[in-house]
């Protein structure tokens, strides 16, 4: 075993281990932290792997990106910053559907290829990989940014209680000078 091989075992370790926390945590802000570790660790495998550019695609756009907009709009809708009772659910449910399906795959894939080799394609370059994604994965990028673009104005909208309040539901100007500004 090199030292390669070690250090892709310690890193995909930590990718687990982290990813797990990202589930069992009760605090949302730690959960995401979690997953920037989680992200960073397979950033990591890919620098060992050989594949530098997914690597650095993989903290610009995931670790860099969503983890961002994701604590950005824990931020925003004032969800709970503290451990949440709302986030403790029954752990063995998704315990006994995530077992299943993994053992589901694993004895798929075993049967699809009963161990034989297969031999890999050439080592890709930056200009194979950009033909792949701007020719065949140019739509599922664009429906990611949409749906990303759309959780964040969703999260100002939850933030903001007085955008799309009718002017009747508004208070009064003298009741509001009476509360202090308060609402």
């Amino acid at each position: 075993m090199t030292g390669a091989d070690l250090l892709l075992l310690a890193l995909g370790a930590v990718a687990v281990g982290s990813g797990v926390l990202v589930v069992t945590t009760k605090h949302l802000v730690r959960a995401g932290l979690y997953l920037v570790v989680c992200l960073g660790a397979l950033a990591g495998d890919y620098l060992v792997l050989g594949a530098e550019l997914v690597a650095w695609v993989q903290v610009l756009i995931y670790v860099g990106a969503v983890v961002v907009l994701l604590l950005f709009a824990v931020m925003l809708t004032r969800a709970p910053i503290g451990a949440s009772d709302d986030l403790d659910r029954p752990g063995w449910p998704a315990a006994l559907i995530g077992g299943g399906a993994g053992l589901g795959l694993s004895v798929l894939l075993v049967d699809a290829y009963r161990w034989s080799a297969i031999a890999l394609p050439g080592a890709g370059t930056a200009e194979r990989l950009g033909e792949q994604i701007f020719s065949s994965w140019v739509l599922p990028f664009e429906v990611l940014s949409v749906l990303l673009l759309s959780a964040l104005v969703g999260a100002v909208v939850l933030s903001r209680p007085d955008i799309g309040r009718r002017t009747e539901d508004a208070p009064a100007p003298a009741e509001e000078l009476a509360s202090g500004g308060r609402r």
